[in-house]
């Protein structure tokens, strides 16, 4: 069962998928507003967080942005319309999901336990890349000593691309290993969070010499 924080403004949809979520095993607690969200965020510390776009006052691609500044808080976002401006827009602020509305909850539930189970994957040994060191066991990442925060996404697609280095691995391998997704379309997930762990792992995120990417393919861990 999750510790789940919904965040939606329509009264009708956010009990919908209160009561779906409680039939699944979930623990929610809902709240209206963004800024209510935030403040239940500080106070309740729950596993994920799913938000609404379509916040009023504060949304929910900047509730999503304050959350990454601080916690790798797992966040999905619910967009109303599979528009590729909200959905670029969400993931660039750190979203690890998203599921367009009307909401299936079957779905969103499995979303939901796979963002979970990320963070829990882990498997043997410990690797160097410079001075960019991977603990497979504890699921820390250090750089020059300094820890790096990932969130449960994030530390998952770097283990992935860690696991066989100078192996290029396509999206759609990506996607399905680290998301759960068989859909291709859904490969802008991979590309944001790609550049989202570029910024937190490169040297030189314009100019990356970790994580290199395959042209009309995918990516590759550099093997150094």
């Amino acid at each position: 069962m999750a510790k789940i924080l919904l965040v939606e403004d329509d009264p009708s949809a956010r009990a919908g998928l209160e009561i779906a979520l409680t039939r699944q095993g979930h623990g929610v607690t809902t709240r209206a507003t963004g800024e209510d969200g935030l403040d239940a965020l500080r106070a309740l510390r729950p596993e994920i967080a799913i938000l609404d776009v379509m916040l009023p006052g504060i949304d929910g691609i900047e509730v999503c942005r304050r959350i990454r500044r601080a916690d790798p808080l797992p966040v999905i976002l619910l967009t109303a319309r599979g528009d590729d401006l909200d959905v670029v827009l969400g993931l660039e602020a750190g979203a690890d999901d998203y599921v367009i509305k009307p909401v299936e909850p079957r779905v969103l539930d499995a979303r939901v336990r796979a963002v979970l189970r990320r963070a829990e994957q882990s498997g043997p040994g410990r690797s160097v890349h410079g001075d960019l060191v991977i603990d497979r066991t504890s699921l820390k990442v250090t750089k020059a000593g300094t820890d790096v925060r990932l969130t449960p996404t994030e530390l998952r697609l770097l283990l992935e691309l860690t696991r066989r280095p100078g192996h290029a691995l396509a999206r759609r391998h990506l996607l399905a290993a680290v998301w759960e997704h068989t859909y291709p379309g859904d490969s802008r997930l991979v590309d944001a969070c790609v550049q989202r762990v570029r910024a937190k792992i490169e040297d030189e995120p314009g100019d990356p010499r970790l994580i290199e990417t395959v042209r009309g393919f995918g990516y590759r861990f550099a093997a150094r």
